[in-house]
């Protein structure tokens, strides 16, 4: 691969502790694009004191920035050196297992992401101005070079944007893709008006959803901003370790990590609370963005027919109407979304290998994995449920 040149010096920070919250979240989150709230200082820091993103968890901070004047930044990328594939949400086991079984070492690995969020955002984090496209060039170079000097396998930047998708292929990394499902706001006024554009058998199905999820005495809170306290944080970790458990053994995030996170954003917090009487029983958290609802986590103590449905979709595009936000995003996975109004949406990564016969043999089934992504997608959107003429899916 030809790499770009670099012009400047990119300096490695150990943790983002270092690098001052304003100037970081002036390239991460300038004003001219909606927040994103996984890329902001506060909440990758409550990510890395909180223990949770750290060496011992194999998620070793490795974040590039480019300096700036007066002590701002002119580029970074949040980047971590990676002793595994955990928390990643896109899937390269079957690149690792085949690297060793051919005499390879597949870790480490750089890894730019977020870690344990399958959200899409920029991995290249440059200022909205005419040096953007040089500074992009001058991440991805530095990214490279990193690999070199830790003899890595690879470099994997995932859900990251589609134009910078595009950008790193222009320049020789590889392109993969995948699919989540997100709920789209067409202006509507309220829930109702949104039943409207589904199918009469879709609408009668969501009423009867949300009528039977709080049919056992069920009673929903929205609590967010100041009213957010360490009980409700309590009740949610307890929800998110009976859950987490189960699907992946040993869950990502720790109890700290959800104060610390509370402590420094809690503006852009939504945590929907499922209460049997004065009991806590499930509960789903989201964040706030700019024009989005990110849907994270959802747990429960109880079994109760429908409620994670009514907890972390209905609830969350109920939310999004209201407060005139323009989608929903329920994270990775689960073409059962459809029924409930969220659309497949193709989402992006792109990889450097550096080891030219494992990137020629990856090479090839990506460009297979791209077409059924592709295949997919259409199939399933034939299942939307909204009305064939008028509203959304038209």
């Amino acid at each position: 691969m030809a790499a770009p040149e670099s012009p400047v010096t990119v300096r490695i920070e150990r943790e983002i502790a270092s690098i001052a919250p304003e100037a970081w979240d002036a390239v991460a989150n300038p004003p001219t694009r909606p927040f994103n709230p996984f890329l902001s200082h506060a909440f990758l820091n409550a990510l890395e004191v909180s223990g949770c993103a750290s060496a011992e968890t194999g998620w070793l901070p490795q974040h590039l920035v480019i300096g700036g004047p007066h002590g701002g930044i002119a580029g970074a990328m949040p980047c971590y050196l990676k002793s595994h594939s955990q928390g990643e949400y896109v899937f390269d086991h079957g690149w690792a297992d085949a690297y060793e079984r051919a005499g390879g070492r597949y870790y480490p690995k750089l890894q730019a992401s977020v870690p344990f969020t399958p959200v899409t955002g920029r991995r290249l984090l440059v200022p909205d101005d005419g040096h953007a496209a040089q500074a992009e060039l001058v991440l991805a170079r530095a990214a490279i070079e990193l690999v070199e000097r830790y003899d890595a396998s690879s470099l994997h930047l995932t859900f990251l944007t589609r134009t910078e998708w595009e950008t790193l292929g222009r320049i020789g990394f590889l392109q993969r893709t995948d699919q989540q499902f997100h709920w789209e706001n067409r202006d509507y006024r309220d829930f109702d008006d949104y039943l409207a554009a589904l199918s009469s058998r879709k609408r009668k199905a969501v009423r009867r959803e949300r009528r039977e999820a709080t049919a056992n005495g069920i009673e929903i809170d929205l609590v967010s901003g100041s009213d957010l306290t360490e009980a409700h944080w309590d009740a949610f970790f307890d929800f998110y370790m009976d859950t987490g458990g189960r699907k992946w053994g040993r869950p990502y995030l720790n109890r700290r990590f959800f104060s610390l996170v509370s402590a420094a954003m809690a503006d852009r917090i939504l945590l929907v609370i499922c209460r049997r009487g004065k009991r806590p029983v499930a509960g789903a958290l989201n964040f706030i963005g700019g024009d989005t609802l990110y849907g994270r986590y959802w747990g429960c103590i109880e079994d109760h027919p429908f409620l994670h449905f009514e907890a972390c979709y209905h609830q969350a595009i109920e939310f999004a109407i209201a407060n005139g936000l323009r989608r929903v995003e329920a994270g990775a996975q689960g073409p059962h979304k459809i029924a409930r109004g969220y659309l497949p949406v193709t989402t992006y990564s792109a990889h450097y290998i550096a080891d030219p016969s494992l990137r020629r043999a990856v090479a090839d089934y990506l460009e297979h994995e791209r077409e059924y992504v592709a295949y997919e997608s259409r199939a399933l959107a034939e299942h939307a449920p909204y009305r064939r003429t008028g509203g959304a899916g038209t």
